[in-house]
């Protein structure tokens, strides 16, 4: 018995380290700025970035070589940071000449240099990073699993596509949503996606910095697990600016209604009288 629990043991550790191997063998490592490494030149990762339509997912890797001496990377939290070449609240520093940048998280990353001449000059990177959508996700707790809702398809029989400014906003007001319940975008995925995003500034200005997550399959099922408003918009900004863009309001899960058990209301003068009449048949004794 022992022999055969630890061959099981044995079977499950060579099997989660497989798994955590083929994750680490899908993921992808750019070199960033290629053969000319990471240096100022202007504008040069933006265009690094964009070519070949580089797509980052989580897993992924970014190499960083430069000469330590003059240079450093710098992990900034913000677009603000990064535009203005602030680096004096980094979320991670690395100066070693060869670093190896590990993708863990999805959404916007900003790297920057501390030399704020050469960033000034143009030597900054913005990559988005999306989940993969082959990646296995870890099923909820059971405290978190919510029950099945509703699905709506969002616009309707018109998909997830640019029609007049208010289309979306009265589509969503005649509905209400619910935790557990699911919105069903369908578009042509070769010029559009889904972005979620976390403010009401953003999602009327169509500024997609605040992401919380890239849907771009063409038929995406997005599960409301939250209460409160979900922003969702289009990254192709023209799109969006003609009102590709919905706002939705998330109740709570509604509470079940329960009824008290209220005890069965009895005819006690019937039963009374049942019982005398019975008692009229009880033997009466000899004498």
């Amino acid at each position: 018995m022992a022999i055969r629990t630890r061959i099981s043991s044995l079977v499950f550790v060579m099997t989660m380290s497989f798994t955590v191997l083929w994750g680490y063998c899908s993921a992808k490592i750019y070199k960033v700025g290629d053969s000319e490494g990471w240096t100022a030149k202007d504008d040069v990762y933006y265009a690094w970035a964009e070519t070949d339509y580089k797509e980052f997912h989580v897993g992924d890797s970014l190499v960083f070589e430069y000469d330590p001496n003059i240079n450093d990377v710098t992990h900034v939290s913000g677009a603000l940071e990064y535009e203005f070449c602030d680096y004096s609240s980094p979320k991670a520093v690395y100066n070693t000449g060869h670093d190896v940048v590990t993708l863990t998280e999805p959404g916007f990353h900003y790297f920057i240099t501390s030399n704020q001449a050469q960033c000034v000059l143009g030597q900054k990177l913005e990559v988005l990073v999306i989940r993969d959508p082959s990646s296995p996700v870890p099923p909820p707790t059971p405290s978190k699993i919510l029950p099945v809702g509703k699905t709506y398809k969002v616009g309707d029989s018109e998909g997830w596509r640019v029609h007049d400014s208010d289309f979306y906003n009265k589509w969503s007001e005649e509905k209400q949503f619910h935790v557990g319940d699911s919105l069903l975008f369908e578009y042509a995925n070769e010029v559009n996606d889904v972005y979620e995003i976390s403010g009401d500034l953003e999602f009327m200005t169509c500024d997609p910095t605040s992401l919380v997550a890239v849907h771009k399959t063409g038929h995406d099922l997005v599960r409301l697990t939250k209460p409160g408003v979900h922003y969702f918009i289009t990254s192709h900004s023209g799109y969006c600016e003609a009102g590709l863009r919905l706002r939705v309001m998330v109740e709570p899960q509604p509470k079940a209604v329960t009824f008290p058990n209220f005890p069965k209301k009895v005819d006690l003068s019937a039963m009374e009288r049942l019982n005398n009449w019975l008692k009229t048949f009880k033997l009466q004794p000899h004498h």
